[in-house]
Parts: C-alpha cells; structure tokens; sequence
C-alpha cells in the first residue's frame, strides 16, 4: 500500500509518498506537465503491484485534481481542515510537513473526510455567487447616484432606481445640473447589471425547471425562487444529514455546548455552515413572517413574536430559522409539501371543540329541562280546569 498525502495548491502541489515506514517527498506544478509527471509516477507504483491512495485538501482546485486521479484508479480522500487541527493549528507549517502529517493520518485511516457536492449543485453555487456579486455591486452604484442627488439639495426617493422608468427620470433630474455627465456611466452600468441579471436568473430557472426539491421548497409561503435555489444548492442531498439537528447544525445555527463537570455553557451559534444557507433560511423566516393574513396563527410565528418580545429580533429570527430547517429537513425527506395544518396549534382547537360541546350539552340539558316543565304546566292548566285534580285530592284524602 502506497499512502500518499498532498499539500495542493494554485500553481504547484506537494506529495509525502509513505511507503514501508519512510517518507519520499516530491514537488509538481498544476500544469498540464506536471499532472502528467505524477500520474506516470502513479502507473509506475501500480504496475508494481502496489495499491495507491491519496489524501488531500479541500481548496478550490480539489475537485479537478480528484477527478484526475480517481481516473487513474487512485482512491482519493478529501480532508476536511475543520477537524484536522493538526494541520489548521500547526507551529511547524511548511508544504512538506503538511504533505507528511497528511499521509500520515491516511496510513492509520484516521483522516476526517469532506463531502464534495454534486456537479447540478456545484454550478448552481457558481451562478448564485455571480449573481450576488452583481447584485452587489448594483447596490455600490445606487449609493452613489443616492449621494448625487443628496448633494444637490433634490429628493431622494427611495425605490426610484430599481426600475429602468425610474432611472431614467433621476437621470433626466440630475441632467439640470452639473451632475448629469457623472451620473450617466453610472446608469448605465446599473442597467447592463440588471440585464446580466436578469440572464443568471433565466439560466437558474432553466437548471430547476424540474427539480423536485426546488418545487417543495417554492410550497413554503414567503419562500421566493432565489431563497428556493440557494437552499438547493447548498444542501444538495438531504439523505447524507441522518437527522434533522445535523442539518440544522451543518447550515451552523445550532448553538455552541461545552460541558465540563458541573459547568454547562450554551452559547452563540457556531456559524460554520455556508453562510448563504443560513442567509436563505432568514430571508424565508423574514417571507413568512411578511405574510401575517396567513401565517398570524402559526405556532412558529406566535414563538417567533414571544421570543422577539422577550429575547430580540436577533434571537427571535435565528431560533425561528433552525425550527423552519427542521421543518424543511422533513419536508426533503418525506418528499411531501408544506403542509398549512401542521402549524397551528391543535390543543387549542381542541379545548376549543370541548368547551363548544359542553356549552351544548350544558344548553341541551337546559332546553330539554324546560321543555318538561312547560309540558307539566300545561297539564296542570289543563287539570285545573276540568277539576280533575281536586277530585282526586278529596278521594286520596
């Protein structure tokens, strides 16, 4: 067995060979030369006889490389750094020593591995990630047209330069002025960004248009298509998370717990998943709560506005966003939409039903009660009149 550990980076890549207890080092560049150079080397050992596997960490280029090997029959392991401390929190960080700490934890199979997502996943990442670049740098734009008109004394309507009507008629008030020549690069750039937009966006709606998860999540209530894609994207596959708190604490809204002893700590969440995935599951927190006609009598809205009263709105919007990625958790699972019954509270209505039935036994009982005396009333009218009733009291007595 061959371990080899690989310190990969941009231009170049380190490899520690451990094989019969000793280390070979060796250095390649990322061209195509030097792929070439190292796989020869690989077809070297296994014609040799030998088994090659190899560990190496997740950068941006971990991907290409592995496809490279496992195309040669080397069995490639992914490292994930988080739980390498050894690595991440090293004195001694050099490429060698990180090459051989890596082959070294791969000989004794005790490498923490990461989980690369699928190619769908992976382009749409790409795609939200230029979209919100764009998106972006729309926003560092618009400021400055803002900042133009603030300085020219003239009112800044908000919401004016996110339509092209719009923006043309900023542009046609800051033209009675110097700042027309200024603020005309500057339109015209916000709308070559919205039209590149636009363009991501189409291309997204075209790689979901039949995707399964993606129509699940657009059934939740204040869940729009971008928030739908990222969540997509980013969880790629909801069967790798065993439960629903792991999902909750990959998206890294589950609160950091440190128990010593007798002392219990709860803090923070650990915000160690994708940023984007906690952003989206806010964005579709702050979507339902928007709706109120809909969403006024939901348990998870009546928690969310006790914990805003009692806690903040920072509290409140991240604890609501871990219950609803435990409801999206099931959701995925189960491959079932969001279901509007599931959240309002049935002991309420419950004690409800019971109160309404004992209100109308109570009124049955009541009505039946006066029924039988009004029918002894009569009789006894009627009784009266025809003397029976004293009759009959003489002969009894």
């Amino acid at each position: 067995m061959v371990n080899v550990g690989i310190d990969l980076h941009k231009t170049q890549f380190t490899i520690c060979v451990r094989s019969d207890g000793g280390n070979k080092f060796d250095k390649y560049p990322t061209t195509a030369e030097g792929y070439a150079a190292f796989l020869k080397k690989i077809a070297a050992w296994q014609k040799s006889g030998k088994e090659v596997r190899a560990g190496v960490e997740s950068t941006g280029n971990t991907r290409y490389f592995r496809d490279r090997l496992e195309k040669a029959g080397v069995e490639v392991k992914v490292i994930n750094t988080l739980k390498l401390k050894v690595i991440t929190e090293s004195v001694k960080k050099t490429d060698k020593h990180d090459a051989a700490t890596i082959a070294e934890f791969l000989e004794k199979d005790m490498l923490p591995e990461a989980r690369l997502c699928s190619r769908q996943s992976e382009k749409l990442r790409r795609l939200l990630k230029v979209r919100t670049t764009l998106v972006r740098a729309q926003v560092v734009i618009k400021n400055q047209i803002h900042g133009l008109l603030t300085a020219e004394g003239m009112e800044d309507v908000k919401g004016s330069l996110q339509s092209k009507k719009g923006r043309q008629q900023v542009l046609n008030t800051l033209n009675q002025c110097v700042n027309g020549l200024e603020a005309q690069p500057l339109i015209e750039t916000i709308d070559q960004l919205a039209k590149s937009v636009k363009g991501i966006e189409e291309r997204l709606r075209l790689l979901t248009e039949d995707d399964r998860v993606v129509q699940l999540l657009k059934s939740i209530p204040g869940c729009g298509e971008i928030s739908a894609w990222t969540i997509r994207a980013y969880t790629d596959d909801i069967k790798r998370f065993a439960s629903c708190k792991k999902y909750a604490a990959y998206a890294g809204l589950a609160p950091w717990v440190q128990n010593s002893n007798e002392t219990v700590y709860h803090g923070r969440i650990t915000k160690r998943g994708p940023q984007e995935l906690r952003t989206a599951f806010v964005q579709v927190v702050m979507g339902i709560r928007r709706q109120k006609a809909k969403t006024l009598d939901w348990r998870l809205m009546e928690r969310y506005e006790f914990l805003k009263k009692n806690k903040g709105s920072g509290r409140a919007i991240i604890a609501t966003a871990r219950k609803l990625a435990t409801i999206i958790w099931h959701m995925l699972t189960e491959d079932v939409e969001f279901d509007f019954g599931q959240m309002i509270d049935r002991k309420p209505l419950r004690k409800s039903e019971a109160s309404r039935e004992s209100v109308n036994l109570v009124n049955d009982a009541m009505a039946e009660g006066n029924k039988k005396r009004m029918i002894a009333r009569i009789k006894n009218k009627n009784v009266k009149k025809t003397g029976v009733v004293s009759k009959k009291r003489k002969k009894e007595g």
